[in-house]
């Protein structure tokens, strides 16, 4: 079973964590399948920045978020999630 949640990055006392999809039962720091946005707690206010295409392809194909992912869609609105630039 897929989900999409976070996994942290950054060094000690300044997290920083990517959203990312991958199977449930892998460590939170694991490898992951894809990597779908960032969130950074430590701006003000926290910047989140989420690729919605890859979010609904991946809820499509039957990703579960996590609450905390959940949370942020709902906190932004979905309307206003910033896409990330394709390389």
């Amino acid at each position: 079973m897929l989900t999409i949640r976070l996994a942290r990055t950054g060094k000690k006392k300044q997290p920083c964590y990517r959203i990312v999809v991958l199977e449930k039962l892998k460590r939170r720091d694991g490898r992951y399948i894809d990597m779908i946005g960032h969130y950074n707690p430590k701006t003000n206010p926290s910047s989140i920045q989420m690729d919605r295409e890859k979010y609904a392809f991946w809820v499509e194909k039957g990703a579960q978020p996590t609450k905390t992912v959940k949370s942020f869609l709902d906190k932004i609105g979905s309307s206003t999630v910033t896409p990330i630039p394709v390389e």
